[in-house]
């Protein structure tokens, strides 16, 4: 199997020779070590969407910045049929983080919906078809459907704190903006099905501790497993990055129709085999401890060894790198995994 062959296989629940070790795109250089660790089994997740969202009634304007440190702001103006928004960001490249939210008052919520009901899907397959064609077979590239609805909502539109203020005062507000978002990732299912990647994330980031398991049952599973019927009559997998502390909601993640759980960190919560026993059959692709990246590099190969022992089998098991690593210690640090990988 090569590399590729080797992650497909353990996401559909298979077994390799050795545990898959994947790592996504922005979390390695390239050069001689990293082609070094692809010849010995690393495989790279391109993660690229099979579509783009366009607001055709939408007016869209950025303006970049960069303050005394060197961070580059983003200031986003939305004008919208419905009103105005605004968001600002801290843009580090691979990842950002809002400043400001675009929800400010109660007052936005009728221009966020105008700003929902805008947007339109436009197929990429092409785009995808001939990043998978070049890239070659030490990679995978990975759809993506957009965060669920709820979680679009903290994340994209209010933050946490102030979603928690809305959700006890201003709920029906919230789940109309919930409908929206809804209604268009069902927009997206269709798109991913069709396309040419063989699987895809859905949403993620998360946190248990603050939508509790009765909103994660009403407002998350559904949109899963909605999701799931529709990719699966194509044959195309979905999962989701849960990176957080998931002790609460384990058993109703293992009831879903999720093919695999990414990200899964079992220094966050319950130990890989408690994982095992709630996931059920479902493909665990674990985040390599974030904790355990300034180990010195043999404790890294040891642990690396206990994970897979952990797992139990290697069937539906497979090692990521989802979280930043220390700029200094990546290749050291992928190197001793890759040792944990071969001696287990």
């Amino acid at each position: 199997m090569n590399n590729h062959e080797k992650v497909m296989t353990a996401l559909r629940g298979g077994r390799a020779d050795k545990a898959p070790f994947t790592v996504y795109e922005v979390m390695i250089q390239m050069c001689a070590k990293e082609r070094e660790l692809r010849n010995r089994g690393l495989c790279i997740v391109n993660r690229t969407p099979s579509y783009r969202i366009v607001y055709p009634n939408t007016s869209i304007r950025e303006i970049r910045t960069e303050d005394p440190n060197g961070r580059q702001i983003v200031e986003t103006h939305y004008e919208t049929t419905a009103g105005k928004l605004c968001s600002i960001k801290d843009d580090v490249g691979y990842t950002s983080w809002y400043i400001r939210h675009p929800f400010q008052s109660p007052e936005d919520y009728k221009a966020l919906r105008a700003f929902i009901q805008d947007a339109e899907i436009v197929p990429c397959y092409d785009k995808v078809a001939d990043s998978v064609n070049l890239l070659g077979e030490d990679f995978v590239v990975r759809d993506q459907i957009a965060y669920e609805p709820l979680q679009h909502i903290i994340v994209h539109f209010m933050g946490t704190e102030t979603f928690c203020y809305e959700w006890m005062d201003n709920r029906d507000e919230v789940i109309s903006l919930y409908k929206c978002l809804n209604d268009l990732n069902r927009k997206i299912y269709p798109v991913i099905a069709d396309g040419p990647l063989e699987f895809a994330n859905y949403g993620g980031n998360v946190t248990p501790q603050i939508i509790g398991r009765e909103v994660f049952a009403e407002y998350y599973m559904p949109c899963y497993n909605e999701a799931a019927e529709i990719l699966h009559k194509k044959d195309k997998l979905i999962g989701c990055h849960f990176d957080a502390d998931n002790t609460t909601i384990m058993d109703l993640i293992g009831q879903s129709d999720l093919d695999y759980i990414e990200a899964y960190d079992p220094s966050m919560g319950p130990s890989l085999s408690e994982a095992r026993r709630a996931f059920g059959n479902k493909t665990i692709w674990i985040n390599f401890p974030c904790s355990a990246h300034l180990l010195p590099p043999d404790e890294i190969r040891r642990l690396t060894i206990n994970l897979i022992k952990e797992a139990g089998r290697l069937e539906g098991f497979l090692i990521g790198i989802t979280e930043d690593v220390p700029a200094d210690r990546w290749a050291i640090n992928y190197s001793a995994i890759m040792d944990g990988i071969d001696d287990a």
